[in-house]
Order: C-alpha cells, then sequence, then structure tokens
C-alpha cells in the first residue's frame, strides 16, 4: 500500500514497468509512490535490466529481520499508526475508484479523520510519508473542489487544513452547477451541428441526461417546508384534473397567497419535484399539470391516445 512498505505485487509490477521502458516518475506515479522510492528500490535490488521482483522481496525481508524493533507509534488520540495509515490507505482506495487522484484521496481521508482543528502540511507529510509537493498539489486539487479548506494556524505562519462539517452539501451543490453547465453546453453544441447530425442527436442526449441529474440534485436541498408545500399542490391539481387559477387553490387549500406563490416559484425553479409531470402556465395565475415531453416518446404517445393501438 501506498505510504507502507512496497509489497510483493508492487515489486512484480515495478519489474515489469521496468521492461516495458517506464521511468522512476511513471512508475511512481502509477503506484502512489515518490520517484525517490522506486529510484532507491531499483538502486538496493540491481540495476533496472536486472531487477528481479523476487529476488527483491527476499532481500527486503532479510532487512527487516535484521532491523530492531521499535515501539508502535500513536496519533494524538491514542490510535496506533500503522492501524490509522492503514485505515486511510484502504478508504483512499475506494476513492480513487471514483475518479478521485489516488494521493489526493489520501489526503483527503487524512483530513476527514483528524481532529476538528485539521492538519498542517508539514503533519500531513509525516503521517502519509510523501514528499511537500505531492501534499500540496493534492491539497490544490481538494480545494478547487470545494472539499478542503485552509486556515491560519493559531500564533504561527503555517496554515491548517481541515474539513468543514458542511464539505457534503458543499460538494453536492458543486456538481450539481457542473451538470448544469455541461446541459447547456450540450444545448450550444446542437445549434452549431444541427439538431438532425449525429452529433446533434448525441448531444441532445447528453444534455437531457444532465439536465436531469441537476434538476434532480439542486431539488433535493429544496427547503422542507417549502417542499412539502410545492408536493400539495401538485397533487391538488391532479386531483382537480383541470387549469386552476391562483384564487382557486388558495381557497380549496386554505393558503394565504404569498405561502401559495412560494410552492409555485419552488416548482418553476426545480422541475424535478413534478418529475414526471411539469407544470404549465395556461392563463396568467392559471396553473395545470402535464406530463413530461421528454418522458414519453412519440409513437408512445400516439399509441396511448389511439385506443386502436391500445390492447
Amino acid at each position: 500500500m501506498p505510504g507502507a512498505r512496497l509489497t510483493h505485487e508492487d515489486r512484480g509490477r515495478i519489474a515489469a514497468w521496468l521492461a516495458d521502458g517506464l521511468g522512476y516518475a511513471e512508475i511512481g506515479r502509477r503506484l502512489g509512490r515518490p520517484t525517490s522510492t522506486i529510484s532507491r528500490e531499483v538502486a538496493r535490488n540491481g540495476a533496472p535490466v536486472a531487477y528481479l521482483a523476487d529476488d527483491a522481496q527476499q532481500a527486503a525481508g532479510h532487512r527487516a529481520r535484521r532491523r530492531k524493533p521499535r515501539p508502535s507509534a500513536t496519533t494524538s488520540d491514542g490510535q496506533p499508526t500503522e492501524v490509522v495509515r492503514g485505515f486511510v490507505d484502504e478508504f483512499a482506495t475506494l476513492l480513487a475508484a471514483t475518479g478521485l487522484p489516488r494521493m489526493t484521496a489520501r489526503v483527503f481521508v487524512c483530513l476527514l479523520t483528524a481532529d476538528a482543528a485539521g492538519l498542517t502540511a508539514a503533519e500531513l507529510v509525516r503521517r502519509l510519508q510523501v514528499s511537500p509537493a505531492s501534499v500540496s498539489k493534492s491539497i490544490g486539487y481538494l480545494e478547487a473542489m470545494a472539499l478542503a479548506v485552509r486556515q491560519p494556524a493559531p500564533g504561527g505562519r503555517r496554515e491548517r487544513y481541515r474539513i468543514d462539517d458542511d464539505v457534503w452539501l458543499r460538494a453536492w451543490q458543486a456538481d450539481t452547477g457542473a451538470h448544469r453547465e455541461i446541459a447547456v453546453a450540450a444545448q450550444r453544441g446542437i445549434k452549431i451541428f444541427g439538431a438532425g447530425t449525429t452529433a446533434g442527436t448525441r448531444l441532445g442526449r447528453m444534455g437531457q441526461f444532465f439536465a436531469r441529474l441537476s434538476e434532480q440534485m439542486g431539488g433535493s436541498t429544496l427547503a422542507e417546508p417549502v417542499g412539502y408545500d410545492a408536493l400539495t399542490v401538485l397533487a391538488a391539481l391532479v386531483h382537480a384534473g383541470r387549469p386552476l387559477t391562483l384564487d382557486t387553490l388558495a381557497t380549496a387549500l386554505d393558503w394565504p397567497r404569498d405561502r401559495l406563490t412560494a410552492a409555485l416559484d419552488a416548482i418553476q425553479l426545480h422541475p424535478a419535484i413534478a418529475d414526471p409531470l411539469v407544470l404549465r402556465t395556461t392563463e396568467p395565475e392559471t396553473y395545470t399539470i402535464t406530463t413530461r415531453p421528454d418522458r414519453l416518446g412519440p409513437a408512445q404517445r400516439q399509441a396511448l391516445e389511439d385506443p386502436g393501438h391500445v390492447r
């Protein structure tokens, strides 16, 4: 695992990649290790052309047996350092599988498991046993994704890095915005290539997918009271089965106009609330409910509207 000693599997990969002509820096990147770790490993166990994984593993075993046992270190909360590092590496591997760079994932998990004060760059370097440059690059990546924040350390020039309590909400909102931008960009592409072209069709499907994703993610952050009111309005319109004016809805629900207006605004701002339905304005201050046009294809609509097609 990165940060711990090289395993037999790591050494096998090093040998294979050396045979493929990869450099130390690229091998280190693939293993999530500093370049110096790879260069020392190869220098200690033969030149690149003579490096053998089995021999290197055996030599490492001899060196380990010669070492004197040292007392196990502990973290500030009393947990054994090796246990914590093992958890960090295991959790980071899972996060890396979602697309997060491996080193960045390790830094994130370290911050995630730190106390409220967070960690300095030097503390991250010591915990992960990596270079300061690796930590700095990972911190920059996490800040860009709104997953970490920095603040001045009390009584010193150093900065501390930590995970905010609302990190998941901020990350969710950042993703929602990115999905919305992709949907808008796809629509621009359709205008450039044409809706009837292969590119335009693909961009259309892509734009619909990310628009729905953005709507659904954005709708999930709606405040509960307004969200419940929005669902009640939808239920009222479905039950009525006809367009209703604002005054009629307010009277039927026994709500003040401002409460009803807030619920209607919420549905229009967060269309995912009504999915697979959509709120329509037929006349000024008159509303009804219909199905979303993208939920049913033209052939499906025709089959449902023409009784002769349905058996």
